[in-house]
């Protein structure tokens, strides 16, 4: 009985902490959430980039094909965008750890450059979430730096301090492969792995990272590397681009027992919007049916088609990676205007779904440990939030489900921003 009790107060206290929205008119939810969208700061942990789009010719200030820029960010509202040091796994290599440190190094050097050269009155690097509050304040648009794949940091720990001076505030330390540091979730495709976790460098490096206040990313190690993050770590850690594995069973989704691991910690879980990781069953479906056309648009582009991300990866090399990601969006795009007046189409993975796995994990781990994020330029974007400039989209769905102001602030960027403070305060205590 008192378990009967403990559930129906624990599914009352849920409801009451959404807003009634079912007799408001269209209009009525769009205002309210255009009024939200604009009080809160609006936060995207997980933005890729191309250092061919951070030059002096060509670069963020303009309105490219890319899924973020400025002019798309302003235009949807997007306050603050983490760019991505990304860095593909290679070779475990003298010569892998070098090319890989000045790949990380090009990407660092092309962030501030925006920031600091191209666009210093209209952007700004932030490294604290008081500095976010200042330059938001002040109506320039807000840059953070996310590392994702510790591999550039090789087999020297300074690279930890190195990276950190350089802007890192959160590092995932291992990618699509395991790597020097940890094994990543891949290997579940197999069972073959390479620590059983975390290599004894892997575990100095979560101690370094604790020490000069870099979250700890846990989107793409491996749940055995997770737990033992969680050993070693002294502050909360977060998942820059994870939704729910109950909802989706796939490898780069967290399951019920690392939201647990999360909430525990006191992390928080960004869900993302990559259709794969939010509804893989619903996304085969319209892919197996969109196969045809978009190979047929590739082909009218000069541009082969490949379906998955491991199909890129085994025929392209980085810098080509990330220019096909461009190429594929907009073969999408051409395809699915192609088969927008088709009639029983197999409909696309939505802002719907997105928000279906924010309110799973709100449900599972509470309002304070979830977060949202995209993935832009890497892989990233659903129906109604496809680039930065539709980003208004997502506010206009969590209020849609009820959820108030104060509730989507924290979901935007008050838990995320709550984590880094607490990483940060620890940091300050290490040293």
């Amino acid at each position: 009985m008192k378990r009967f009790y403990s559930i129906f107060f624990s599914i009352m206290l849920i409801i009451s902490c959404k807003e009634t929205t079912e007799k408001m008119t269209d209009s009525q939810l769009i205002e309210k959430a255009k009024s939200i969208h604009k009080n809160v700061i609006v936060l995207d942990t997980h933005c890729d980039i191309d250092v061919i789009n951070f030059t002096d010719s060509v670069n963020y200030s303009q309105n490219l094909q890319t899924q973020v820029n400025l002019p798309k960010m302003k235009k949807g509202g997007l306050d603050v965008a983490w760019f991505i040091v990304f860095t593909a796994q290679d070779s475990l290599t003298d010569e892998g750890f070098a090319k890989a440190y000045d790949n990380a190094l090009s990407k660092f050097e092309a962030i501030h450059k925006l920031t600091e050269q191209y666009a210093p009155d209209q952007i700004e690097l932030a490294t604290t979430s008081d500095d976010v509050k200042r330059i938001h304040a002040s109506g320039k648009l807000v840059a953070m730096i996310g590392i994702e794949n510790g591999y550039p940091v090789g087999l020297d720990i300074n690279r930890v301090k190195e990276f950190y001076e350089l802007g890192g505030r959160y590092m995932s330390l291992a990618h699509q492969g395991h790597n020097q540091l940890s094994d990543s979730n891949n290997g579940e495709e197999n069972n073959v792995w390479l620590h059983n976790g975390l290599s004894d460098f892997g575990k100095e490096v979560i101690k370094e990272m604790n020490k000069y206040g870099i979250m700890i990313d846990v989107s793409h190690p491996s749940k055995e590397a997770m737990r033992q993050m969680l050993e070693i770590t002294k502050a909360p850690i977060i998942a820059s681009h994870s939704s729910a594995r109950a909802l989706n069973d796939v490898s780069r989704n967290l399951d019920d027992e690392q939201l647990g691991w999360m909430k525990q910690n006191g992390g928080v879980v960004q869900a993302v919007a990559l259709d794969q990781f939010l509804d893989k069953k619903k996304n085969d479906t319209r892919n197996a049916k969109m196969m045809t056309v978009r190979m047929q648009v590739a082909d009218s582009l000069g541009l082969p088609w490949y379906e998955t991300w491991e199909n890129m990866q085994e025929n392209l090399i980085e810098n080509e990676l990330i220019d096909y990601v461009a190429k594929k969006r907009e073969i999408i795009a051409i395809a699915d205007k192609k088969v927008e007046e088709l009639d029983g189409f197999p409909p696309a993975v939505s802002v719907s779904d997105l928000v279906d796995h924010i309110d799973y994990m709100v449900e599972k781990i509470g309002i304070d440990h979830v977060g949202i994020s995209s993935d832009f330029d890497g892989g990233g974007g659903i129906k109604g939030w496809n680039d930065a400039s539709e980003t208004f989209n997502v506010t206009l769905e969590l209020v849609k489900r009820g959820y108030s102001e104060e509730d989507i602030n924290k979901l935007w960027s008050g838990n995320l921003l709550r984590v880094l403070d607490e990483v940060q305060a620890i940091a300050n205590t290490l040293k």
